[in-house]
This record gives C-alpha cells, structure tokens and sequence, in this order.
C-alpha cells in the first residue's frame, strides 16, 4: 500500500512541477507579447532571457514593467 502513496505523491509533485511550468512559460510570452503590442523591440537576447526564466514573481514583476516600459532593457532593470 504504502508503494501507492510514494506513487501519488510522485504523481502530483510531477503534476505540481508541470503546472509551474506552464504558468511560467504563459507569463514569459505574455512579457513578450505586451511589449510587442506596445511597440517595444525585444531582441534576440532578451527575448532569450524572459523564456529561459521559470521564477514565477520574477516574471510577475517583469510583465508590470513591460506594461510601463519604453525600452526592453527597463524590463530588466533592477529597483
């Protein structure tokens, strides 16, 4: 029985890790997308660094500041 438990449990932390992901990966492309359609250029390297980050508040605070930006690289300004 206890084989079961270690296996839902394995199940729902793979689940947990999934469903992080995926919410990271939504929020990367919506820092994208708002500084695209705000007529922000996001280059290769930028757009390269907001993909590759799986911090859920990091992209948070990244998607406010695209919405306020005038360049990409205030997105990544730190303060």
């Amino acid at each position: 029985m206890s084989g079961f438990r270690y296996y839902d449990g394995f199940l729902r932390d793979a689940f947990l890790k999934g469903k992080a992901e995926a919410k990271a990966e939504g929020l990367a492309e919506a820092v994208v997308l708002v500084l695209e359609a705000r007529g922000v250029v996001v280059d290769g390297r930028q757009r390269a660094r907001i993909e590759a980050c799986g911090d859920l508040e990091q992209l948070d605070v990244w998607l406010v500041r695209a919405a306020l930006a005038t360049n990409a690289d205030e997105v990544f300004e730190q303060g």
